[in-house]
């Protein structure tokens, strides 16, 4: 690919998500405060959670959420449908998708991009394999048709005899080729449908049609 027009689409793509990231925080300014109004009265401090995640050429950085578990207790760093350490808000919260909020503050840094494949935390990536060297050519995002798709990741964690082997060796892998199916034909509209398409799952969820979704993107049925 040509180097000037390859950069020249990096500019689009940054000009894009930083007005798109900017105009979503002033709209949803309400629903922040709404938000975080809820947390501090049911469960305290802190409201936000930070965590590290592997981005763009192995450059580590700190994804941002609303916080959903109790402060303070540590665990496994998936999160299985069930998992004790949630509180009732944040079940409410990882419902909507409403947690992953904050990290419109991830896409204004230049951290992340509204579309791309999900940023994971170290223990999860192998900078040694092919896929991963793929999958962090490009910058991680918000949203993404693995995204979509295994919305219930959470659910199908919970019912795995081992959720962190089973992530690790079959969610996980998945999810990887699914986000490079999408890379080898991505363009601004299909990300503009993906995100649309997030919206919607996000206000109605449990009516995903996931044969849909991979037929929409050419992912086969």
């Amino acid at each position: 690919m040509n180097r000037a027009l390859y950069s020249r689409g990096l500019t689009t793509q940054r000009t894009f998500d930083v007005m798109c990231a900017a105009t979503g925080l002033l709209l949803l300014s309400p629903l922040f405060a709404v938000v975080t109004l809820l947390i501090l009265v049911s469960d305290g401090r802190p409201i936000l959670f930070s965590q590290l995640r592997t981005g763009r050429h192995g450059t580590q950085f700190r994804i941002w959420k609303f916080r959903t578990m109790r402060a303070g207790v540590t665990g496994n760093s998936i999160t299985a449908a069930g998992d004790g350490r949630i509180t009732a808000t944040g079940v409410w919260l990882r419902k909507f998708k409403l947690d992953e909020l904050p990290q419109l503050f991830n896409v204004l840094r230049g951290d992340m991009c509204l579309v791309g494949p999900r940023p994971e935390v170290p223990e999860y990536v192998d900078q040694r394999s092919r896929m991963w060297e793929a999958i962090l050519q490009v910058p991680p995002g918000i949203t993404d048709v693995a995204s979509l798709l295994y919305r219930d990741e959470e659910a199908l964690l919970g019912t795995a005899h081992d959720p962190d082997r089973f992530y690790r060796e079959t969610l996980l892998p998945a999810k990887l080729c699914l986000s490079l199916a999408y890379m080898s034909t991505r363009s601004m509209w299909s990300d503009i449908r993906l995100i649309v398409l997030t919206v919607h799952s996000s206000l109605s969820p449990g009516r995903l049609d996931p044969s849909r979704i991979r037929r929409a993107f050419g992912l086969g049925a």
